[in-house]
Order: structure tokens, then C-alpha cells, then sequence
């Protein structure tokens, strides 16, 4: 696995995934995440009751409260006393091929991933601002990768971040530009996940699942504006970040209005390369494949 352990740190035996340091919320955030990124929970749909969730996940109210407030002042879900947590966003693609659209849950990004998993062999470039939504969909593979249900014998993921030492515009704090308490936030949920997706990886690895594993990660001096996944050299998703305005929770409970973007919210179009050299998708995946070895050949580290 060529990954420097040192920058995100290794997995370490029996810690679930995403605990982020022992914290039990971000534990069951990411179940959480994980549920509604699948369809389990489809848009507009409400969670189980709190009580519910703690029993079933094993840990308090509390833990269940915090989690949902985390998730809250992401965007996924509305939360109203007295009527439950509701789905209000999921990843929304538009895409000309039937396949990308044919769930029960309506067009979403985990079919084309799925899809891209089921091939014998996996190749995947991201460009992206944290690796939040795809620690979601890797650990989604990987279960089915742990039942049986498919068996690739190469996984190859390339992942572009933004380098953590660079000033960006977002997420700031709206009242302080100087406040570093978003950008540390965001530099904080980047190397959980980056760590969490890096351990499913590697148990798949290590568990001889899959015989050949390979993950690198760099970092551009670029602020993200866009996002993308790259499959197999055939399909691009591409989507656009929107700046917005909206509460963030910190890790001491102060909430604070941001300016920020979502990953989740931004409308990812899917283009698939056709065998017509011509065709706007295949211009449109050739293109953005020749932009991210650029990057990641150039300047990234």
C-alpha cells in the first residue's frame, strides 16, 4: 500500500472506524452517513428515534443527540423536536445513462461506484476538498467485498486533497475571517477520514481479500472549487462546490455561522466515455483524466 502511515496514522486493532481519538459520536455519525449515502435512509425520509439508535448502536442518547447535531450542521438531516431527523440531502446526479439512474431511490452516486467495484480491476482518481463522502462509499465497498458479493483483484485510488497549509477561503468563520478554529475543523474531519478509508483499504489487503491494494494520496496547492471521481478510465463524475451560509458545530459544541461549502449538496454530473473519441463524453472524461495527471504529476506532493 504506498501510503505514508505517518500522516494520518495506521489503523489500529479493534478501534472502529472514524472514532476520531476515542470520540463515540463520530462513530455513529458515520453509520449514520454510511445509511444515507446507501439508501437505507432515502431523502426525505426520517431516522429511527433516538432511542432507537442507541439501542441498537450501543451507546447513550447522548452519544446519538451529539452525532445527529454533527450531521445537522453538515446539511444531511433537519432535526425538529417533537417530529424526529429527516433526510434533507442526499448526492444528486444527472446523468444520460439508465444505469446511474435505475435505483427505487432515485439517481445517486453509491450504484456508480458500486458499479465501478464490480470490475476485476478498480481504478479511482479523486479530486476533492476532504474525503468525507468517499470514506462513506469505500467502507461501503469494502463490506461487500467482506460478504462475498464481489471480489476485484486490484484496487488502485489516487486521491488529490488541498494542502493543509494553505489559506483558504473556505470554511471561515463569517463574522471573523481570522477565527482558525473552521479551517482546524476541516483539517481535523479530512484526516479521520482520510485514516478511515485507509484502514478499510488496508484490511482488504492485509485479509487477503483482495491481493493487490494501492493507495497514494498528494496534495495540490489549489483550493477546490470542483470536485471528481475518475472510474476506470471510462467515467467521470464532476460537480461543482457552492459557497454557502450555514451553522458549523466545533468540537468544544459552540456553534458558529460559516461560510462553507457541501460536497453532498453539490449536483455531480456523470460522463461516460463511449468508444467515439468525438463524443462529449469521451472529450469530456479525456479531458479531465489529462487535467488530474497534470496536477497530480506537477504540483501536487
Amino acid at each position: 500500500m504506498l501510503v505514508d502511515w505517518r500522516r494520518y496514522g495506521p489503523p489500529v486493532d479493534g478501534q472502529q472506524a472514524g472514532e476520531g481519538g476515542g470520540k463515540e459520536f463520530q462513530r455513529i455519525a458515520d453509520e449514520l452517513r454510511g445509511r444515507m449515502a446507501d439508501g437505507t435512509y432515502p431523502l426525505r425520509s426520517f431516522l429511527p428515534s433516538q432511542r432507537d439508535l442507541a439501542e441498537e448502536l450501543g451507546v447513550s442518547r447522548d452519544t446519538v443527540q451529539r452525532a445527529l447535531r454533527e450531521l445537522a450542521s453538515e446539511g444531511w438531516i433537519e432535526s425538529r423536536q417533537g417530529s424526529g431527523s429527516r433526510v434533507v440531502k442526499t448526492q444528486r446526479i444527472q446523468s444520460p445513462t439508465p444505469r446511474a439512474t435505475r435505483s427505487r431511490h432515485g439517481p445517486r452516486l453509491e450504484p456508480l461506484i458500486s458499479e465501478a467495484f464490480e470490475q476485476p480491476e478498480v481504478t479511482l482518481d479523486v479530486y476533492t476538498l476532504t474525503s468525507q463522502t468517499l470514506d462513506a462509499h469505500i467502507r461501503l465497498q469494502a463490506e461487500r467485498i467482506h460478504g462475498g458479493y464481489i471480489a476485484p483483484q486490484r484496487i488502485a485510488l489516487r486521491m488529490l486533497l488541498p494542502d493543509a497549509s494553505l489559506p483558504m477561503p473556505y470554511p471561515r468563520a463569517k463574522d471573523d475571517q481570522s477565527d482558525p478554529r473552521p479551517q482546524e475543523r476541516l483539517r481535523v474531519i479530512t484526516e479521520r477520514h482520510t485514516a478511515s478509508l485507509l484502514s478499510a483499504l488496508n484490511d482488504l489487503r492485509t485479509e487477503g481479500l483482495v491481493p493487490s491494494v494501492e493507495v497514494q494520496i498528494r496534495h495540490a496547492p489549489l483550493t477546490p472549487t470542483f470536485k471528481v471521481y475518475l472510474f476506470n478510465g471510462g467515467e467521470a463524475l464532476h460537480g461543482a462546490y457552492e459557497v454557502i451560509e450555514r451553522k458549523i458545530m466545533l468540537d468544544s459544541d459552540e456553534e458558529i455561522t460559516a461560510l462553507d461549502v457541501l460536497g453532498l449538496g453539490a449536483t455531480l454530473t456523470h460522463h461516460v466515455a463511449d468508444g467515439d473519441p468525438n463524443s462529449s463524453g469521451s472529450v469530456f472524461v479525456e479531458s479531465m483524466q489529462k487535467w488530474f495527471d497534470s496536477v497530480w504529476n506537477l504540483l501536487a506532493e
